[in-house]
């Protein structure tokens, strides 16, 4: 089980981006992150993972704990040993290498060779399409490929905890789908726990089994991803329902009103 309690993050010691931040990813669930453009959800995903140090950040305040195990000191590449794999913001792909050579980059931490052919075979399994593009160069594929290709290069490392930072980011609404029915696939069968930032709020609580919303740094609300779905603040202001069912822009949403949760 993932815990942040009350985190504060800080870039260059004086940037404070996360104020307090507490949050639960319990195994083998799909928990997702919502929350506008510069909320603080991508920094959230890089201080579980260790890649917030490569951009002069640091939690300055607050722990995360991975098992019962504090991690917010260790360096990304000890996270990673203990299964937590971030697949980035943007398709970030080895351009210059191929489709296989990505995927195999996932798995340089493993030393069974056996285990890392049987890896592939299974995201070959899951992406049949790259399989057909191994020795593609990646630089050349499509938009859908490359994500294809960092997801695959994700389960490459035999993650526990996957972060994934707005996988249908730019992508067809059929593609979205299908990769979203492939990461339901995977973590269903390989009992995979997912902590999720994306946009597309419709997708990410149909995939979710709870969700957080990020609003300035902080998080405003939460619940089940049925509860999300039907709340209607969520709705109005990230959906463009308001409570008649009429669609609203984003711009006339001005304020986002913060409702406690009565349990």
């Amino acid at each position: 089980m993932l815990k942040l309690n009350n985190i504060e993050v800080a870039y260059i010691g004086v940037i404070r981006v996360l104020h307090g931040v507490s949050l639960t990813v319990p195994d083998g669930q799909v928990v997702a992150l919502l929350g506008a453009n510069g909320a603080g959800k991508s920094t959230t995903l890089k201080a579980i993972s260790g890649l917030l140090r490569a951009e002069e950040g640091e939690v300055l305040d607050g722990s995360i704990e991975w098992d019962g195990v504090r991690i917010d000191h260790r360096s990304a590449e000890e996270i990673g040993r203990r299964g937590i794999i971030q697949a980035l913001e943007g398709r970030r792909v080895f351009e210059h290498l191929t489709a296989e050579e990505n995927l195999l980059v996932g798995a340089y931490q493993r030393s069974d060779r056996q285990a890392v052919r049987e890896a592939l075979e299974l995201v070959y399994s899951y992406f049949p399409r790259l399989k057909h593009l191994r020795r593609n160069t990646a630089g050349y594929l499509s938009g859908g490929e490359q994500q294809m290709l960092v997801i695959g290069r994700a389960i490459m490392a035999a993650p526990r905890l996957m972060l994934l930072d707005e996988p249908s980011l730019g992508l067809a609404p059929l593609l979205v789908e299908e990769i979203y029915d492939i990461i339901r696939r995977f973590t269903s069968e390989h009992q995979t726990s997912v902590l999720l930032v994306e946009q597309n709020v419709r997708v990410a609580l149909g995939i979710a089994d709870y969700g957080y919303v990020m609003e300035n740094g902080r998080i405003v609300l939460d619940g089940s991803a049925e509860f999300l779905r039907h709340n209607e603040d969520v709705r109005e202001f990230y959906l463009g329902l308001s409570t008649t069912g009429a669609r609203k822009s984003y711009r006339e949403v001005k304020h986002y009103k913060r409702r406690k949760r009565w349990l």
